[in-house]
């Protein structure tokens, strides 16, 4: 037992630890908002001092004024409290307008921080986070930071201000009546502490439940075609529910814990009317008090007390932001897996590729390898098949190429030098890739096609489009490459977006190629052209080709076959046929016209 109470003070004095450096993290953000952020609090000072005063000045009118029979005091003090009005409301018009700006900008920086670091992020960074996770920090966290920020710098300060210089102004009037505050305040700040240990780990779990909530509306608009062919709407639906449910019941729970802060309040705000009432009411019947000192104690009381209420809604917005700010900062804090070295090389030598003694797995773990002792020499411009089963590490081996990941053991070269001895940009700006996912943005065809090449004329897209047999499908759109792509390119084909996405890539005019898969969805006469313009076209670019026919890599220079995370064998088709048994049975089924590589023996 002591043992669990011993770690759980350990984890609480390690969380209270890393409160100042979140906030010093997410303060960086503020930057040239720094003035307004300054100015808000500033102007607040004005908007309380002119409210404080107000009170006191009454008690002089009352008293003085009108109990004195004095009218020329009254419409001199009058005049005065008017001034003091329209000073208040400037003061607070001021503040307001300077913390929204403040606020706004804040969290404008901060977005802008989030999604410059995810950009810095290697694959498995950004599997340790997802990407709906990500997309909510940068939403719905972001909104509870800005809420919660505003209400520091204008709402808190104000109240807490408006405490302080109303205690001073009340215990200058009557020291008796303000101990009354002295005494209630600890209680209330007991009470909001208490609420703030429950309800902050609800909160924290809300937060993770959002993110999957995320993941599954993101997943279902992505697979919107396939749920609807297979009439799983209803299965769809279900799965959301049951996470809306999860959510209801984890902020349900959450404000049921802080709505207890309204009661509290409450509780100490007529407890203090009631006592300073009754208090107030001997004191004037003894005439040790003027009527007008009871009527500002009792202002004065309200301001506090009033005060101390929005507090209490800032504390709420504060305990929910706490949750937001720590995940934020997480993703803030994190650091890439691939970083430069101290002196880069920022030129690729030639598109040469070796792997020594390479050994590869995605958790790090030498005893869960995806890549197993894999060597082999690719001379630059040669062309090199890639085949393999599913599973077989294909796509892997050529991610380490532009090191999108890091190899786990042994050395990956390219250019005569390890990748990992390249300036990152560099070396992926000589590598491009075309992916088995194809993947087009929002625009125009042209600005699709620009992302190879943010310079490229005209005629450099259409040089590029016609190696990748894109060039005649693109002119019969009525706008040609001014053609609108959707999101994800969902009004062109399948065929129609891997030919825009070699052309986006040959517009890199890279050293090294690599095409995973990147013609499935084309015939075999276009693949067929498509191969035979890269032969003519860029003779000495090195071009990897990954594929399930062996139609579509038998004219390589040499074909390197995959089996089980490891190098089957290393040959050119006459090679292959002549002596790998596996190659033997994909090419004589796919020869007769039945199955591919994956296809059972």
């Amino acid at each position: 037992m002591k043992q669990a109470q011993s770690k759980t003070s350990a984890v609480q004095l390690e969380r209270a630890a890393e409160k100042p450096h979140i906030i010093k993290t997410l303060a960086k953000s503020i930057r040239q908002y720094k003035k307004e952020s300054i100015l808000s609090p500033v102007f607040m000072v004005g908007e309380v001092v002119m409210e404080v005063l107000i009170p006191f000045l009454m008690a002089g009118l009352i008293d003085k004024g009108i109990e004195g029979g004095n009218m020329g005091y009254v419409a001199k003090m009058s005049l005065v409290l008017v001034i003091f009005a329209m000073l208040s409301l400037f003061f607070g018009a001021m503040s307001g307008s300077y913390a929204a700006s403040a606020a706004t900008g804040f969290v404008a920086n901060l977005r802008r921080d989030i999604f410059a670091r995810v950009q810095t992020f290697s694959f498995s960074n950004i599997d340790k986070f997802s990407t709906a996770s990500l997309v909510t920090r940068l939403t719905t966290d972001v909104n509870n930071v800005m809420m919660a920020y505003q209400a520091i710098i204008r709402q808190a300060v104000r109240g807490i201000l408006m405490i302080i210089f109303a205690l001073i102004m009340a215990f200058n009037t009557n020291a008796q009546i303000s101990i009354i505050f002295v005494c209630v305040i600890p209680v209330l700040a007991f009470g909001l502490a208490f609420i703030s240990l429950y309800a902050h780990p609800i909160f924290v779990r809300a937060f993770k439940i959002y993110d999957k909530l995320n993941s599954v509306v993101q997943e279902n608009l992505r697979g919107i075609r396939v749920v609807k062919s297979y009439v799983r709407e209803e299965t769809e639906k279900d799965k959301f529910n049951t996470i809306s449910a999860e959510l209801y019941s984890d902020f349900t729970q959450g404000q049921k814990r802080v709505a207890f802060n309204m009661p509290l309040m409450q509780l100490c705000i007529y407890t203090c009317l009631i006592l300073i009432s009754w208090v107030g009411a001997k004191l004037i019947v003894g005439h040790e008090m003027t009527t007008g000192e009871l009527m500002s104690i009792i202002a004065y009381s309200m301001s506090i007390l009033m005060s101390l209420m929005l507090l209490s809604m800032v504390f709420v917005m504060l305990i929910i932001s706490r949750a937001s700010s720590e995940r934020i900062a997480e993703v803030l804090h994190e650091e890439s897996d691939l970083q430069n070295p101290k002196n880069p090389l920022t030129e690729v030598k030639d598109g040469s590729i070796s792997f020594k003694a390479v050994n590869f797995s995605y958790v790090n773990d030498k005893n869960k390898l995806c890549l197993s002792n894999v060597d082999f020499d690719i001379k630059s411009g040669e062309t090199i098949g890639i085949i393999g089963g599913t599973g077989s590490s294909k796509t892997t081996l050529v991610q380490l190429i532009p090191r999108l990941y890091d190899v786990t053991e042994g050395v990956a070269l390219v250019g005569g030098a390890d990748v990992r001895a390249y300036d990152i940009e560099a070396l992926r700006n000589q590598v491009a890739v075309v992916l088995q996912s194809n993947v087009l943005f929002s625009g125009t065809i042209k600005e699709n096609l620009r992302w190879g090449n943010e310079n490229a004329s005209d005629e450099e897209i259409k040089h590029a489009c016609r190696l990748a047999q894109a060039h005649s499908f693109i002119e019969t759109f009525p706008n040609g490459y001014d053609t609108y792509i959707e999101q994800g390119g969902s009004n062109v084909s399948g065929g129609q977006k891997q030919r825009l996405c070699i052309a986006r890539a040959l517009l890199k005019k890279p050293k090294i190629l690599i095409l995973d898969d990147s013609t499935s969805a084309v015939d075999t006469k276009t693949d067929s052209q498509i191969r035979r313009a890269f032969r003519e076209e860029i003779p000495n670019t090195t071009k990897l080709i990954i594929a399930q026919r062996i139609s579509s890599v038998e004219d390589a220079d040499r074909i390197i076959v995959m089996e089980g995370g490891k190098v089957g064998a290393i040959g050119t088709h006459e090679e292959l046929l002549a002596s790998n048994r596996i190659y033997q049975e994909v090419y004589n089924s796919q020869a007769q016209g039945g199955g591919d590589f994956d296809e059972e023996k």
